[in-house]
Protein backbone atom coordinates (compact mmCIF):
# COMPACT_ATOMS: atom_id res chain seq x y z
CA UNK A 1 0.00 0.00 0.00
CA UNK A 2 2.70 2.06 0.13
CA UNK A 3 2.43 3.32 -4.01
CA UNK A 4 -0.98 4.11 -2.59
CA UNK A 5 0.14 6.33 0.58
CA UNK A 6 2.89 8.02 -1.42
CA UNK A 7 0.31 8.82 -4.62
CA UNK A 8 -2.70 10.36 -1.56
CA UNK A 9 0.16 12.54 -0.51
CA UNK A 10 0.56 13.91 -3.69
CA UNK A 11 -2.98 14.27 -4.42
CA UNK A 12 -3.51 16.45 -1.46
CA UNK A 13 -0.14 18.21 -1.94
CA UNK A 14 -1.44 19.55 -5.66
CA UNK A 15 -2.89 22.94 -6.60
CA UNK A 16 -6.70 21.47 -6.99
CA UNK A 17 -9.79 21.98 -5.59
CA UNK A 18 -9.73 20.70 -2.35
CA UNK A 19 -13.19 18.52 -3.31
CA UNK A 20 -11.49 17.72 -6.31
CA UNK A 21 -8.74 16.16 -4.18
CA UNK A 22 -10.61 14.62 -1.60
CA UNK A 23 -12.58 12.63 -4.73
CA UNK A 24 -9.46 11.93 -6.38
CA UNK A 25 -7.85 10.48 -2.77
CA UNK A 26 -11.45 8.26 -2.44
CA UNK A 27 -10.87 7.33 -6.02
CA UNK A 28 -7.62 5.80 -5.38
CA UNK A 29 -8.67 3.80 -2.64
CA UNK A 30 -11.67 2.58 -4.66
CA UNK A 31 -9.38 1.58 -6.91
CA UNK A 32 -5.96 0.14 -4.66
CA UNK A 33 -7.60 -0.87 -1.42
CA UNK A 34 -10.78 -3.07 -2.19
CA UNK A 35 -13.16 -0.26 -0.89
CA UNK A 36 -16.62 -0.63 -1.82
CA UNK A 37 -18.13 2.61 -0.60
CA UNK A 38 -16.68 5.86 1.23
CA UNK A 39 -16.90 9.60 2.04
CA UNK A 40 -15.16 11.83 4.27
CA UNK A 41 -17.83 13.38 6.32
CA UNK A 42 -17.45 16.84 7.79
CA UNK A 43 -18.42 18.75 10.97
CA UNK A 44 -19.93 22.00 10.55
CA UNK A 45 -18.85 23.66 14.04
CA UNK A 46 -21.99 26.08 14.31
CA UNK A 47 -25.16 23.89 13.81
CA UNK A 48 -22.28 20.57 15.40
CA UNK A 49 -24.55 18.76 12.53
CA UNK A 50 -22.63 16.28 10.48
CA UNK A 51 -22.75 15.92 6.15
CA UNK A 52 -21.06 14.07 3.41
CA UNK A 53 -18.55 16.27 1.83
CA UNK A 54 -17.34 13.70 -1.21
CA UNK A 55 -18.10 10.19 -1.49
CA UNK A 56 -17.33 7.18 -3.91
CA UNK A 57 -20.60 4.37 -3.86
CA UNK A 58 -22.96 6.50 -2.38
CA UNK A 59 -26.57 7.27 -3.80
CA UNK A 60 -27.34 11.18 -4.35
CA UNK A 61 -29.37 10.98 -1.35
CA UNK A 62 -26.38 10.23 1.22
CA UNK A 63 -25.52 14.17 0.69
CA UNK A 64 -28.57 15.53 1.94
CA UNK A 65 -28.77 13.55 4.99
CA UNK A 66 -27.48 15.00 8.00
CA UNK A 67 -27.13 13.82 11.58
CA UNK A 68 -26.14 15.13 15.28
CA UNK A 69 -22.74 14.68 17.34
CA UNK A 70 -23.34 10.91 18.89
CA UNK A 71 -25.83 10.03 16.31
CA UNK A 72 -24.94 6.86 14.66
CA UNK A 73 -21.22 5.39 14.41
CA UNK A 74 -20.20 8.56 12.32
CA UNK A 75 -21.65 10.67 14.69
CA UNK A 76 -19.68 8.78 18.10
CA UNK A 77 -16.53 8.71 16.41
CA UNK A 78 -16.21 12.44 15.34
CA UNK A 79 -17.88 13.28 18.97
CA UNK A 80 -15.44 10.50 20.77
CA UNK A 81 -12.42 10.75 18.78
CA UNK A 82 -11.80 7.27 18.77
CA UNK A 83 -11.58 5.03 15.70
CA UNK A 84 -14.03 2.23 15.18
CA UNK A 85 -13.62 -1.05 12.92
CA UNK A 86 -16.53 -3.49 12.50
CA UNK A 87 -18.62 -5.80 10.37
CA UNK A 88 -20.15 -3.81 7.92
CA UNK A 89 -23.28 -2.08 9.88
CA UNK A 90 -26.64 -3.00 8.50
CA UNK A 91 -27.76 0.86 9.44
CA UNK A 92 -25.98 3.93 9.78
CA UNK A 93 -27.47 7.23 8.57
CA UNK A 94 -24.86 8.47 6.51
CA UNK A 95 -24.32 5.59 4.94
CA UNK A 96 -28.21 4.64 3.84
CA UNK A 97 -28.90 1.81 1.75
CA UNK A 98 -30.93 0.76 -0.81
CA UNK A 99 -32.89 -1.53 -2.20
CA UNK A 100 -31.68 -4.78 -2.77
CA UNK A 101 -28.47 -3.84 -0.85
CA UNK A 102 -28.43 -5.99 1.83
CA UNK A 103 -25.77 -9.01 -0.16
CA UNK A 104 -23.47 -5.97 0.26
CA UNK A 105 -23.18 -6.43 3.99
CA UNK A 106 -20.49 -8.70 3.46
CA UNK A 107 -17.02 -6.92 4.67
CA UNK A 108 -15.70 -4.64 6.81
CA UNK A 109 -16.50 -0.88 7.80
CA UNK A 110 -13.60 1.55 9.23
CA UNK A 111 -14.55 5.08 10.85
CA UNK A 112 -11.66 7.36 11.60
CA UNK A 113 -11.95 10.27 13.29
CA UNK A 114 -10.38 13.54 11.12
CA UNK A 115 -8.98 16.22 13.78
CA UNK A 116 -6.55 19.31 13.89
CA UNK A 117 -5.03 20.61 17.43
CA UNK A 118 -7.70 18.06 19.23
CA UNK A 119 -10.59 19.96 16.88
CA UNK A 120 -12.67 17.55 15.42
CA UNK A 121 -13.53 18.15 11.85
CA UNK A 122 -15.31 14.87 10.86
CA UNK A 123 -14.72 11.80 9.68
CA UNK A 124 -13.71 8.91 6.98
CA UNK A 125 -16.04 6.23 6.57
CA UNK A 126 -14.88 3.08 4.67
CA UNK A 127 -16.70 0.56 3.48
CA UNK A 128 -14.22 -2.43 2.14
CA UNK A 129 -14.98 -5.86 0.41
CA UNK A 130 -14.98 -8.89 2.02
CA UNK A 131 -12.47 -10.63 -0.46
CA UNK A 132 -10.24 -7.80 -0.22
CA UNK A 133 -9.08 -6.70 2.96
CA UNK A 134 -6.43 -2.82 2.77
CA UNK A 135 -3.13 -3.43 4.10
CA UNK A 136 -3.13 -7.55 4.83
CA UNK A 137 -6.28 -6.96 7.03
CA UNK A 138 -4.82 -4.25 8.93
CA UNK A 139 -7.01 -1.96 7.48
CA UNK A 140 -8.00 0.52 10.71
CA UNK A 141 -4.08 1.50 10.73
CA UNK A 142 -4.17 1.71 7.32
CA UNK A 143 -7.21 4.32 6.92
CA UNK A 144 -5.98 6.05 10.23
CA UNK A 145 -3.09 7.01 8.65
CA UNK A 146 -5.21 8.77 4.95
CA UNK A 147 -7.34 10.26 8.06
CA UNK A 148 -4.64 12.32 9.53
CA UNK A 149 -3.11 12.87 5.60
CA UNK A 150 -6.71 14.12 5.41
CA UNK A 151 -6.35 16.06 8.36
CA UNK A 152 -2.90 17.94 7.28
CA UNK A 153 -4.31 18.85 4.51
CA UNK A 154 -7.98 20.74 6.03
CA UNK A 155 -5.59 22.16 8.49
CA UNK A 156 -3.67 23.94 6.14
CA UNK A 157 -6.62 24.96 3.62
CA UNK A 158 -8.37 26.41 6.61
CA UNK A 159 -5.67 28.16 7.32
CA UNK A 160 -4.92 29.60 4.53
CA UNK A 161 -8.80 30.12 3.82
CA UNK A 162 -8.63 32.32 7.11
CA UNK A 163 -5.37 33.95 6.36
CA UNK A 164 -7.50 35.19 2.61
CA UNK A 165 -11.05 35.30 3.66
CA UNK A 166 -11.57 35.58 7.44
CA UNK A 167 -13.84 32.04 7.30
CA UNK A 168 -13.73 28.53 6.70
CA UNK A 169 -17.42 27.27 6.96
CA UNK A 170 -16.98 24.75 3.51
CA UNK A 171 -14.95 22.66 1.68
CA UNK A 172 -14.24 25.39 -1.11
CA UNK A 173 -11.28 25.48 -3.83
CA UNK A 174 -7.44 26.61 -2.31
CA UNK A 175 -6.77 29.18 -4.79
CA UNK A 176 -10.34 30.94 -5.32
CA UNK A 177 -9.52 35.04 -4.35
CA UNK A 178 -11.56 35.34 -1.23
CA UNK A 179 -14.33 33.50 -0.79
CA UNK A 180 -15.86 36.48 1.96
CA UNK A 181 -15.80 38.46 -1.42
CA UNK A 182 -17.92 36.11 -2.68
CA UNK A 183 -15.85 36.50 -6.19
CA UNK A 184 -15.84 32.16 -6.81
CA UNK A 185 -15.30 32.17 -10.00
CA UNK A 186 -12.14 34.22 -10.19
CA UNK A 187 -9.09 31.93 -9.71
CA UNK A 188 -5.42 33.17 -8.32
CA UNK A 189 -3.66 33.72 -5.35
CA UNK A 190 -1.04 35.70 -7.09
CA UNK A 191 -0.20 39.19 -5.64
CA UNK A 192 -1.35 40.96 -8.86
CA UNK A 193 -5.09 39.13 -8.79
CA UNK A 194 -4.99 39.70 -4.90
CA UNK A 195 -5.00 43.16 -5.96
CA UNK A 196 -7.60 43.00 -8.57
CA UNK A 197 -10.33 40.88 -6.99
CA UNK A 198 -9.86 43.01 -3.50
CA UNK A 199 -10.53 46.05 -6.18
CA UNK A 200 -13.61 44.11 -7.94
CA UNK A 201 -15.05 43.30 -4.46
CA UNK A 202 -14.97 46.96 -3.23
CA UNK A 203 -16.28 48.50 -6.95
CA UNK A 204 -19.03 45.82 -7.10
CA UNK A 205 -21.76 46.85 -4.41
CA UNK A 206 -21.33 50.45 -4.94
CA UNK A 207 -23.13 50.70 -8.70
CA UNK A 208 -20.16 52.99 -10.11
CA UNK A 209 -18.94 52.94 -13.86
CA UNK A 210 -16.24 50.41 -14.25
CA UNK A 211 -13.73 50.30 -16.93
CA UNK A 212 -11.74 46.87 -16.99
CA UNK A 213 -8.55 46.96 -18.63
CA UNK A 214 -6.47 43.50 -19.97
CA UNK A 215 -4.94 41.92 -22.92
CA UNK A 216 -7.40 39.54 -24.38
CA UNK A 217 -8.48 36.38 -22.95
CA UNK A 218 -7.54 37.62 -19.33
CA UNK A 219 -11.01 37.36 -18.07
CA UNK A 220 -12.93 41.33 -18.68
CA UNK A 221 -16.20 39.63 -19.45
CA UNK A 222 -15.72 37.02 -16.17
CA UNK A 223 -14.65 40.32 -14.32
CA UNK A 224 -17.81 42.30 -15.17
CA UNK A 225 -20.44 39.41 -14.57
CA UNK A 226 -19.20 38.84 -11.02
CA UNK A 227 -19.53 42.81 -10.42
CA UNK A 228 -22.76 42.46 -11.97
CA UNK A 229 -23.69 39.02 -9.57
CA UNK A 230 -22.42 41.09 -6.59
CA UNK A 231 -24.63 44.57 -6.70
CA UNK A 232 -27.50 45.37 -5.87
CA UNK A 233 -28.77 44.66 -9.36
CA UNK A 234 -27.95 40.94 -9.21
CA UNK A 235 -31.21 39.61 -9.83
CA UNK A 236 -31.66 42.39 -12.87
CA UNK A 237 -30.71 41.37 -16.74
CA UNK A 238 -27.00 41.29 -17.70
CA UNK A 239 -26.74 42.81 -21.34
CA UNK A 240 -23.51 42.29 -23.06
CA UNK A 241 -22.36 44.60 -26.54
CA UNK A 242 -19.25 43.07 -28.26
CA UNK A 243 -18.45 46.71 -29.82
CA UNK A 244 -15.72 45.58 -31.82
CA UNK A 245 -18.60 42.81 -33.67
CA UNK A 246 -21.05 45.59 -34.43
CA UNK A 247 -20.36 47.25 -37.64
CA UNK A 248 -19.93 51.21 -36.84
CA UNK A 249 -23.09 52.58 -38.49
CA UNK A 250 -25.07 49.90 -36.67
CA UNK A 251 -23.82 50.57 -33.12
CA UNK A 252 -25.92 52.92 -31.76
CA UNK A 253 -28.87 51.63 -33.16
CA UNK A 254 -27.51 48.49 -31.19
CA UNK A 255 -27.11 50.91 -27.85
CA UNK A 256 -29.35 52.76 -27.68
CA UNK A 257 -32.17 51.86 -29.85
CA UNK A 258 -34.05 53.48 -33.11
CA UNK A 259 -37.38 54.37 -34.24
CA UNK A 260 -38.93 53.20 -37.52
CA UNK A 261 -37.80 55.60 -40.55
CA UNK A 262 -34.73 56.68 -38.77
CA UNK A 263 -32.85 55.12 -41.19
CA UNK A 264 -32.80 53.12 -44.65
CA UNK A 265 -33.90 49.70 -43.57
CA UNK A 266 -35.48 50.85 -40.19
CA UNK A 267 -38.64 49.44 -40.50
CA UNK A 268 -40.01 49.13 -37.31
CA UNK A 269 -38.93 50.93 -33.75
CA UNK A 270 -36.39 49.01 -31.72
CA UNK A 271 -35.67 48.71 -28.03
CA UNK A 272 -31.59 48.82 -27.83
CA UNK A 273 -29.30 47.02 -24.90
CA UNK A 274 -30.02 50.00 -22.56
CA UNK A 275 -33.65 49.42 -22.31
CA UNK A 276 -33.03 45.70 -22.40
CA UNK A 277 -30.77 46.27 -19.38
CA UNK A 278 -33.20 48.00 -17.79
CA UNK A 279 -32.47 47.60 -13.40
CA UNK A 280 -29.80 45.78 -14.64
CA UNK A 281 -26.29 46.18 -16.08
CA UNK A 282 -24.86 46.74 -19.35
CA UNK A 283 -21.39 45.89 -20.35
CA UNK A 284 -20.09 47.26 -22.95
CA UNK A 285 -16.78 44.70 -24.45
CA UNK A 286 -14.34 46.94 -26.45
CA UNK A 287 -15.20 50.45 -25.57
CA UNK A 288 -12.43 51.51 -27.66
CA UNK A 289 -14.35 50.64 -30.63
CA UNK A 290 -16.93 53.10 -30.23
CA UNK A 291 -17.61 55.35 -33.17
CA UNK A 292 -17.08 59.12 -32.54
CA UNK A 293 -21.11 60.05 -32.34
CA UNK A 294 -21.44 56.95 -30.62
CA UNK A 295 -18.60 58.44 -28.22
CA UNK A 296 -20.84 61.80 -27.88
CA UNK A 297 -24.23 59.50 -27.21
CA UNK A 298 -22.44 57.51 -24.44
CA UNK A 299 -20.75 60.25 -22.90
CA UNK A 300 -24.03 62.37 -22.26
CA UNK A 301 -25.70 59.11 -20.93
CA UNK A 302 -23.00 58.90 -18.04
CA UNK A 303 -23.47 62.74 -17.31
CA UNK A 304 -27.37 62.93 -17.66
CA UNK A 305 -28.69 59.20 -17.27
CA UNK A 306 -30.89 60.04 -20.08
CA UNK A 307 -30.98 58.72 -23.69
CA UNK A 308 -32.57 59.32 -26.67
CA UNK A 309 -33.28 56.66 -29.34
CA UNK A 310 -31.62 57.34 -33.15
CA UNK A 311 -34.47 59.36 -35.00
CA UNK A 312 -36.91 59.81 -31.84
CA UNK A 313 -37.56 63.11 -30.01
CA UNK A 314 -38.40 61.71 -26.66
CA UNK A 315 -36.12 62.01 -23.41
CA UNK A 316 -35.26 58.25 -21.59
CA UNK A 317 -33.89 57.57 -18.30
CA UNK A 318 -31.67 55.07 -18.05
CA UNK A 319 -31.80 52.99 -15.09
CA UNK A 320 -28.26 50.90 -15.93
CA UNK A 321 -25.05 50.12 -14.76
CA UNK A 322 -22.47 51.15 -17.38
CA UNK A 323 -19.11 48.05 -17.30
CA UNK A 324 -16.80 48.81 -19.76
CA UNK A 325 -13.83 46.86 -21.40
CA UNK A 326 -11.24 47.58 -23.51
CA UNK A 327 -7.94 46.08 -24.72
CA UNK A 328 -6.46 48.55 -26.49
CA UNK A 329 -4.63 51.73 -25.28
CA UNK A 330 -6.90 54.25 -24.26
CA UNK A 331 -4.53 57.09 -23.56
CA UNK A 332 -2.98 56.76 -26.83
CA UNK A 333 -6.61 56.56 -28.55
CA UNK A 334 -6.98 60.06 -26.68
CA UNK A 335 -3.50 61.66 -27.52
CA UNK A 336 -4.52 60.58 -30.85
CA UNK A 337 -7.89 61.81 -30.62
CA UNK A 338 -9.27 58.97 -31.52
CA UNK A 339 -10.82 58.54 -28.01
CA UNK A 340 -12.83 61.65 -25.94
CA UNK A 341 -10.58 62.65 -23.40
CA UNK A 342 -13.67 63.77 -21.49
CA UNK A 343 -15.40 60.14 -21.61
CA UNK A 344 -12.22 58.09 -21.16
CA UNK A 345 -12.41 60.03 -17.67
CA UNK A 346 -15.36 59.44 -16.57
CA UNK A 347 -14.86 55.66 -17.39
CA UNK A 348 -11.13 55.40 -15.75
CA UNK A 349 -13.09 57.01 -11.98
CA UNK A 350 -13.21 53.23 -11.11
CA UNK A 351 -10.81 50.55 -13.15
CA UNK A 352 -9.72 47.40 -12.97
CA UNK A 353 -6.67 46.24 -14.59
CA UNK A 354 -6.14 42.44 -15.03
CA UNK A 355 -2.49 41.11 -15.51
CA UNK A 356 -1.81 39.14 -18.12
CA UNK A 357 -1.24 35.15 -17.37
CA UNK A 358 2.03 35.15 -18.36
CA UNK A 359 2.55 37.44 -15.05
CA UNK A 360 0.75 35.70 -12.55
CA UNK A 361 2.75 32.95 -11.83
CA UNK A 362 1.56 29.92 -9.92
CA UNK A 363 -1.92 30.62 -10.92
CA UNK A 364 -0.93 29.39 -14.17
CA UNK A 365 -1.08 25.87 -12.62
CA UNK A 366 -3.82 26.38 -10.66
CA UNK A 367 -6.08 27.18 -13.55
CA UNK A 368 -4.59 24.22 -15.53
CA UNK A 369 -5.97 21.98 -12.50
CA UNK A 370 -9.41 23.87 -12.63
CA UNK A 371 -9.91 23.22 -16.55
CA UNK A 372 -8.79 19.75 -16.00
CA UNK A 373 -10.97 18.82 -13.41
CA UNK A 374 -13.66 20.64 -14.90
CA UNK A 375 -13.52 19.00 -18.55
CA UNK A 376 -12.56 15.64 -17.79
CA UNK A 377 -16.30 15.41 -15.65
CA UNK A 378 -17.94 17.19 -18.81
CA UNK A 379 -16.52 14.91 -21.21
CA UNK A 380 -16.63 11.17 -19.10
CA UNK A 381 -12.67 11.07 -18.90
CA UNK A 382 -11.16 9.28 -15.65
CA UNK A 383 -7.74 10.38 -16.04
CA UNK A 384 -5.96 11.02 -12.52
CA UNK A 385 -3.44 13.79 -13.42
CA UNK A 386 -1.40 15.79 -15.79
CA UNK A 387 2.50 14.67 -15.59
CA UNK A 388 5.09 16.81 -13.93
CA UNK A 389 6.41 16.58 -17.88
CA UNK A 390 3.36 18.26 -19.07
CA UNK A 391 3.15 20.59 -15.87
CA UNK A 392 6.28 22.41 -16.92
CA UNK A 393 5.51 22.50 -20.32
CA UNK A 394 2.22 24.89 -18.85
CA UNK A 395 4.47 26.49 -16.64
CA UNK A 396 7.36 27.34 -18.96
CA UNK A 397 4.66 28.62 -22.14
CA UNK A 398 3.95 32.10 -22.11
CA UNK A 399 0.55 32.35 -22.96
CA UNK A 400 0.20 35.31 -25.54
CA UNK A 401 -3.67 34.20 -25.54
CA UNK A 402 -3.93 34.58 -21.78
CA UNK A 403 -6.63 32.09 -19.40
CA UNK A 404 -8.67 31.81 -22.61
CA UNK A 405 -5.63 29.60 -24.63
CA UNK A 406 -5.05 27.93 -21.52
CA UNK A 407 -8.55 26.79 -20.89
CA UNK A 408 -8.87 25.89 -24.86
CA UNK A 409 -5.21 24.36 -24.55
CA UNK A 410 -5.98 22.13 -21.25
CA UNK A 411 -9.95 20.91 -22.91
CA UNK A 412 -7.91 19.65 -26.27
CA UNK A 413 -5.68 17.70 -24.30
CA UNK A 414 -8.57 16.14 -21.90
CA UNK A 415 -9.70 15.06 -25.54
CA UNK A 416 -7.16 13.51 -27.05
CA UNK A 417 -6.16 11.98 -23.74
CA UNK A 418 -6.94 7.74 -23.80
CA UNK A 419 -4.70 6.91 -20.79
CA UNK A 420 -5.17 7.78 -16.73
CA UNK A 421 -1.91 10.49 -17.25
CA UNK A 422 -2.52 13.66 -19.00
CA UNK A 423 0.87 13.90 -20.73
CA UNK A 424 3.24 16.22 -22.49
CA UNK A 425 2.34 14.52 -26.02
CA UNK A 426 -1.27 15.34 -25.35
CA UNK A 427 -0.57 19.49 -25.65
CA UNK A 428 0.13 21.61 -28.39
CA UNK A 429 3.46 21.41 -30.25
CA UNK A 430 4.20 24.83 -29.43
CA UNK A 431 3.97 23.57 -25.79
CA UNK A 432 6.00 20.58 -26.50
CA UNK A 433 9.02 22.07 -28.21
CA UNK A 434 11.13 24.37 -26.03
CA UNK A 435 12.55 27.75 -27.74
CA UNK A 436 16.48 27.05 -28.82
CA UNK A 437 18.58 29.83 -28.16
CA UNK A 438 19.20 31.60 -31.88
CA UNK A 439 23.02 30.37 -31.97
CA UNK A 440 21.76 26.90 -31.79
CA UNK A 441 21.48 24.18 -34.55
CA UNK A 442 18.65 22.08 -34.97
CA UNK A 443 18.51 19.09 -33.50
CA UNK A 444 18.49 16.02 -34.75
CA UNK A 445 15.69 13.17 -35.15
CA UNK A 446 17.58 11.02 -32.43
CA UNK A 447 18.54 14.18 -30.52
CA UNK A 448 14.82 14.93 -30.17
CA UNK A 449 13.81 11.27 -29.67
CA UNK A 450 16.41 11.19 -26.34
CA UNK A 451 14.98 14.20 -25.03
CA UNK A 452 11.56 12.88 -25.28
CA UNK A 453 13.33 9.54 -24.22
CA UNK A 454 14.50 11.25 -20.78
CA UNK A 455 11.37 12.88 -19.86
CA UNK A 456 9.25 10.04 -19.92
CA UNK A 457 11.89 8.37 -17.75
CA UNK A 458 12.04 11.49 -15.53
CA UNK A 459 8.29 11.56 -14.94
CA UNK A 460 7.92 8.14 -14.40
CA UNK A 461 10.40 8.35 -11.37
CA UNK A 462 8.98 11.18 -10.34
CA UNK A 463 5.75 9.02 -9.98
CA UNK A 464 7.57 6.64 -8.66
CA UNK A 465 9.37 8.52 -6.44
CA UNK A 466 12.57 7.48 -7.34
CA UNK A 467 11.71 3.78 -7.24
CA UNK A 468 13.22 2.13 -10.57
CA UNK A 469 11.00 -0.97 -10.57
CA UNK A 470 7.68 1.11 -9.95
CA UNK A 471 8.74 3.22 -12.80
CA UNK A 472 9.75 0.10 -15.40
CA UNK A 473 6.27 -1.47 -14.78
CA UNK A 474 4.70 2.48 -15.62
CA UNK A 475 7.11 2.68 -18.35
CA UNK A 476 6.36 -1.35 -19.66
CA UNK A 477 9.69 -2.08 -19.66
CA UNK A 478 12.44 -4.00 -16.99
CA UNK A 479 14.48 -2.74 -14.56
CA UNK A 480 17.59 -3.37 -16.00
CA UNK A 481 16.66 -1.08 -19.36
CA UNK A 482 15.57 1.55 -16.81
CA UNK A 483 19.16 1.60 -15.03
CA UNK A 484 20.88 1.42 -18.28
CA UNK A 485 18.90 4.57 -19.64
CA UNK A 486 19.66 5.96 -16.21
CA UNK A 487 23.30 5.48 -16.80
CA UNK A 488 23.03 6.56 -19.93
CA UNK A 489 21.04 10.11 -19.61
CA UNK A 490 23.04 10.62 -16.12
CA UNK A 491 19.57 10.94 -14.21
CA UNK A 492 19.94 10.80 -9.83
CA UNK A 493 16.72 9.20 -8.96
CA UNK A 494 17.30 10.01 -5.17
CA UNK A 495 16.67 13.12 -5.88
CA UNK A 496 12.42 11.97 -6.10
CA UNK A 497 12.50 9.45 -3.64
CA UNK A 498 11.20 10.27 -0.32
CA UNK A 499 12.64 9.85 2.52
CA UNK A 500 13.46 6.90 4.34
CA UNK A 501 12.47 4.87 0.99
CA UNK A 502 14.33 2.32 -1.06
CA UNK A 503 15.41 2.83 -4.38
CA UNK A 504 13.82 -0.50 -4.66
Amino acid sequence: MLATLLEIGQTLASPVELRTALERVLGTLERDAGVRRAAVLMLDSGSEEIRVAVSVGLAAEAHRVRCRLGQGIAGRVVESGRPVAMAVPSREPLFPRGAGEESALEGSFYCVPIAAERRPLGALAIEVRQDDQADGGDGGHFFALIATMISQALRIHRRLEEELDGSADEIGMVGVARKRQGLGSIIGVSPQMREACERIARIAPTGATVLIRGEPGTGKELVARAIHSHSARAKKAFVKVSVGAVPDRMIESEVFGHEKGAFAGATSSKRGSLELACGGTLFLDEVGELSGSAQTRFLRLLREGRFARLGGTETLSADVRILAASTTDLEAAVAAQEFREDLHRRLSASAVFLPPLRERGSDVLLLAEHFFARYSRAHGKRIRRISTAAMDMLASHPWPGNVRELENTIERAVLSCESSVLHGHHLPPALQVAKAPETSTRASLSEAVQQYEKDLILDALKSARGNRMHAARLLDTTERVIGYKIHKYGIEPQRFRAPGLASR
